[in-house]
């Protein structure tokens, strides 16, 4: 019998990682869908120590941190930014032109 983790399991250890993390960001962004990035981001917070602690990095509560990640939220620019430095990264603007 073989030990195995489950997909989450491996998701979040990995994503303890902040080179990890910032490209699982990136995807998610790359998509272009908010509810993807707002998933993406709470597992990048989970795995960087909970909304507890990045609520306090963050100067938010945690009540206002929720919302702003449910399903339904829908940050604002300063919000996400603060969220992000709480968590060691930072948004970046690169070209596509070709």
């Amino acid at each position: 019998m073989t030990n195995s983790i489950s997909y989450e399991t491996y998701l979040i250890e990995s994503l303890k990682d902040p080179e990890e993390a910032a490209g699982y960001l990136n995807a998610a962004l790359e998509g272009g869908d908010t509810e993807v990035f707002l998933l993406a981001l709470q597992n990048v917070i989970k795995a960087q120590g909970g909304v507890a602690k990045i609520a306090e990095k963050s100067h938010k509560s945690r009540t206002s941190l929720y919302k702003a990640l449910s399903k339904n939220g829908n940050p604002h620019l300063k919000n996400t930014k603060e969220i992000l430095s709480a968590i060691g990264m930072r948004f970046s603007v690169v070209s596509c032109a070709h």
